[in-house]
């Protein structure tokens, strides 16, 4: 009886594991967002002082990579370029921009930025 009841609230969790993750991704509010043909414009920095890698988790397509290279795009002094095979963001500095600040840009998108 106690076995039943602890396999029955083991599965309710699972459910509502992934149910909260599907209704994220159907609000295009998870990190896979479907859909889309878009490309993020290329930025070109005049002068790079320093480049960084920052490893992130979740991206998982094409659209992945597209919206957080416009996010961290859109950042005066910085360039993204992702490389999803590697899970990686790399990031170049025409100006010193705090990682903190990048980072909050990639997590506000449903992305865990695992190490830089």
């Amino acid at each position: 009886m106690m076995e039943n009841i602890i396999v029955f609230v083991l599965l309710a969790i699972i459910v509502l594991i992934a149910l909260r993750a599907t209704i994220k991704r159907l609000k295009s509010k998870g990190g896979c967002c479907s859909g889309g043909d878009y490309k993020p414009k290329k930025k070109k920095l005049k002068t790079v002082i320093q480049k960084k890698t920052f490893y992130v988790s979740g991206m998982h397509c094409e659209n992945c990579k597209n919206r957080i290279e416009e996010s961290v795009n859109r950042i005066e002094g910085v360039s993204a370029t992702v490389k999803l095979k590697k899970n990686q963001v790399l990031v170049e500095y025409e100006t010193p921009v705090d990682d903190a600040f990048i980072i909050n840009q990639i997590e506000k998108l449903g992305y865990t930025v695992m190490l830089v």
